[in-house]
């Protein structure tokens, strides 16, 4: 494809950019993958769609204000990447450009308050906590709220779980096999610490000694994938400090941080950090990909059969590659029927911020989930991202059906027998 970016104006992400603009051969296989096509039906609306747009800005025969209503509509979920036989690396083109784009774009006053409440919240515990307890208060009267507020607080849950204070090292019960550094995220300390606490545990049974490093930040995934590059390279640098060398992996349980952990050399791309930031990917592995490779021991069986649904996290799923291992770990516990629904690779819905700042497409998207997760007749769901669950959770909207778990706390739960 002709085209004439400057790619000396992109900066160090210039070629990268570039790349992937080439790469694109218009074939169309993006198009039944896309979740957003699956709603909307507009060509640009697809992953092609935006790659098209996105060159025109960039060649600057389109303004960017025509184009952002559709490259603000993306997921970022990267379905587009796992179906696409040229190779395009989207997540290049995508992330780079909305940091260009969140420079150059008109002022919006409801917007940019509301992504400055969630930038300076979701990513940090403490302030999210007490933002959480205090939305519950407003939770009753939400239909009288401002409509921009309403989606942050129709995902509140009823109850904030209470603070669980974990201690800077966990060691392995028995004979050490591993050491490994968790990384404890942000919105998931508060809405779900529970899946922290089931990972220790597991992975300390499992003989692996579990360092929580108590300097780390926000994988900076939120801000990242917003467009808000330099905050998003701050949480890069301090984490690259903040985690040991000593260990044999750093261990992630939501599939978005361990995106955003893998997407250092892409944050700090001709950065002074670019090297470490290489060095440091490599060590970077889900949780359900290192038990799987370790070997775990077999949990006792549940006392009856249970039908589970696995729902693949798009972060997971297709930023990292990651199928067979979450599988593979339920398959470990006896009576587990594992039963795979339609549609299992399109997104929730979820994806990081998406589901606040488009709440009309996430909703849809997140009831077509549920319903595929109720065709199955499931009474479990396991998923690998607190978005996910937040996201699920919220859609069920206490309707009867089945529970919604982390992967790895129904492990931990088998290992307990109380499934």
């Amino acid at each position: 494809m002709q085209h004439s970016i400057k790619k000396e104006k992109l900066g160090p992400m210039g070629d990268l950019m570039s790349e992937a603009v080439q790469s694109c051969v218009h074939c169309g296989f993006c198009l039944s993958a896309c979740p957003t096509y699956k709603v909307k039906r507009q060509e640009m609306d697809t992953p092609r769609g935006r790659i098209i747009l996105m060159k025109d800005v960039l060649e600057e025969s389109l303004s960017l204000e025509k184009a952002l209503p559709h490259i603000d509509g993306c997921l970022g979920c990267l379905a587009c990447e796992t179906s696409c036989p040229s190779g395009v690396e989207y997540k290049h083109l995508l992330a780079p450009f909305r940091e260009r784009a969140e420079k150059e774009r008109a002022p919006d006053l409801f917007r940019t308050l509301r992504r400055k409440l969630l930038l300076h919240t979701l990513p940090h515990p403490g302030r999210f906590r007490l933002g959480a307890r205090l939305g519950r208060l407003f939770k009753p009267f939400i239909g009288i709220l401002p409509k921009t507020l309403r989606p942050m607080l129709k995902l509140l849950p009823d109850k904030v779980p209470t603070k669980d204070t974990l201690p800077p090292v966990c060691p392995a019960i028995g004979e050490r096999r591993a050491r490994v550094a968790l990384l404890t995220g942000c919105a998931q300390q508060v809405l779900a610490p529970g899946i922290n606490r089931a990972t220790i545990n597991v992975l300390n049974r499992n003989g692996v000694e579990v360092v929580i490093p108590q300097d780390q930040e926000c994988c900076g995934a939120l801000a990242w994938h917003v467009g808000e590059a330099k905050a998003a390279r701050a949480n890069a640098r301090n984490n690259l400090r903040a985690f040991p060398a000593d260990v044999d992996a750093i261990i992630t349980n939501a599939a978005g941080c361990g995106s955003g952990l893998h997407e250092y050399t892409l944050m700090l791309k001709g950065e002074a950090e670019e090297e470490q930031a290489q060095a440091f990917v490599k060590r970077v592995q889900d949780i359900t990909v290192f038990l799987d490779q370790l070997g775990i021991e077999p949990p006792p069986p549940p006392s009856r059969s249970i039908k589970l649904a696995y729902q693949d996290a798009c972060h997971l799923l297709h930023a990292q590659r990651v199928s067979d291992p979450p599988r593979c770990i339920l398959k470990k516990i006896p009576n587990i029927e594992i039963v795979e629904m339609e549609d299992a690779e399109i997104c929730c819905g979820s994806a990081g911020t998406y589901n606040i700042d488009q709440p009309e497409t996430a909703d849809e998207l997140g009831q077509r989930k549920i319903q595929n997760i109720l065709n199955t007749g499931a009474e479990l769901v396991a998923s690998g991202n607190i978005g996910c669950l937040t996201q699920l959770r919220t859609q069920l909207n206490k309707r009867a059906g089945p529970r919604i778990l982390h992967t790895i706390e129904i492990l931990d739960l088998a290992y307990q027998e109380k499934l």
